[in-house]
């Protein structure tokens, strides 16, 4: 498979029609993988916000007087109170705000961005990234946009697939990579269970995400920062012969991991 930005795309705004603005760029084939930058999608949907939109409460004045303690730099609890609003789990919240989203994502500060938002001081994470995806996927086959992930205007084999990226940190690794928080037109994972290595051992545990590892291929292309390009096309990237599933954010009663963090406090 090969990776190529989309080049030229112009500052994108609230109402833009991302689909349009890719197809009048690049002539895209039915197999490509379409990433595009959840930066421009939440600009596109509107989702830039002021800090005076979220008057802090108790518990955000409470965490950013915490985080100032122990960062001796302060903290604006109103940007507590953003993260808040926006998350439905709040795993830590210190040193840092590690938070699950409406939709799944677990990630830092609930993914809200203070860097590149014109117009505002904040730009908030999709609300319904796969439906974002689906929108987009839509628009890119000529379809009418769906109303929901449930039920997709975008299903012909001769779309391509779209997914809607961002870039995090995780644990036991240092520096963020890209990562995929919508996708449509692509199953998140592909289920190597039942097929035999090259030992002819049956494989009893190998599912691999599929869609974070093209997220990944694509933020090389993209970059970061100023200089960078927030639509990446996949080309003959090949699925195979393999199951396929929608799984991608893990079951809390399976995240060890997370289970762990409710029972500990950090106490520097």
């Amino acid at each position: 498979m090969h990776l190529f930005a989309v080049p030229d795309l112009p500052e994108i705004g609230p109402g833009d029609d991302l689909a349009a603005l890719i197809s009048e760029r690049v002539d895209l084939r039915p197999d490509d993988v379409v990433c595009v930058a959840s930066t421009v999608v939440s600009k596109a949907e509107g989702r830039t916000a002021d800090l005076a939109d979220f008057p802090a409460g108790p518990r955000a004045r409470e965490i950013a007087d915490r985080l100032a303690d122990l960062t001796g730099d302060e903290k604006d609890p109103r940007f507590a109170q953003a993260v808040l609003e926006e998350s439905v789990d709040l795993l830590m919240e210190a040193p840092f705000l590690l938070t699950e989203t409406r939709f799944g994502h677990v990630g830092v500060n609930a993914g809200i961005d203070r860097s590149n938002v014109p117009g505002g001081d904040l730009l908030l994470l999709p609300e319904r990234p796969g439906e974002s995806a689906e929108r987009i996927r839509a628009g890119l086959s000529g379809a009418d946009a769906p109303t929901g992930v449930d039920t997709p205007a975008a299903t012909a084999t001769d779309t391509p697939a779209v997914l809607v990226t961002d870039t995090c940190g995780r644990p036991f690794r240092h520096g963020q990579r890209g990562v995929a928080i919508g996708w449509a037109g692509i199953p998140a994972s592909r289920d190597w269970r039942g097929e035999t290595d090259r030992d002819g051992r049956e494989l009893g545990v190998t599912v691999e995400n599929v869609i974070d590892e093209l997220a990944a291929a694509a933020n090389l292309v993209a970059g970061e920062g100023a200089g960078g390009t927030p639509v990446v096309v996949i080309r003959e990237f090949d699925f195979g012969d393999h199951a396929g599933s929608d799984n991608h954010f893990r079951e809390i009663e399976g995240d060890f991991v997370r289970q762990a963090l409710r029972e500990w406090d950090f106490d520097g």
